[in-house]
């Protein structure tokens, strides 16, 4: 008997998503720091270390489909947990164990992704990601509607 391969859908997409993010939150979980956080700790890492305070959190909200005070309670958690400092009130930037904590989420992060993407040919991985941009900018066109 022969199992055919479900076509591009929600579920299947979710699903990928929340076993791929269930793997990440295992080494998240061994640091004690949330999704969230991890989030926010490569948007500020990719924006050079230091960013405006307002754009993280528009760029969690953006991100992560969550509210503001959530983004806002966020940036104040890592700035109390000493992984983000406050160079002025407007601005906040990654501190070293910040960088340090990135980093290794960074590298864990990147090993379970080799693992889960080990063997698939770079033209489906390409296709792939065609298809969910795609539907991303649909789904956020949909958003901003309401």
């Amino acid at each position: 008997m022969t199992t055919s391969l479900p076509t591009a859908n929600g579920q299947v997409i979710g699903l990928a998503h929340y076993a791929s993010r269930a793997a990440l939150e295992r080494v998240l979980a061994r640091s004690g720091t949330t999704f969230n956080q991890s989030v926010a700790l490569r948007a500020v890492s990719d924006n050079g270390g230091t960013v405006e305070r307002g754009w993280l959190v528009g760029r969690l909200t953006g991100t992560l489909k969550i509210e503001e005070p959530v983004a806002r309670r966020t940036v104040e958690e890592m700035t109390a947990l000493k992984l983000l400092e406050e160079p002025t009130a407007e601005r906040v930037s990654l501190t070293d164990g910040g960088r340090e904590l990135f980093e290794s989420i960074r590298t864990a992060g990147s090993e379970i992704a080799a693992r889960l993407y080990a063997g698939i040919p770079a033209e489906d991985l390409a296709a792939a990601g065609r298809v969910l941009t795609l539907v991303t900018e649909r789904a956020n066109a949909e958003l901003a509607k309401a």
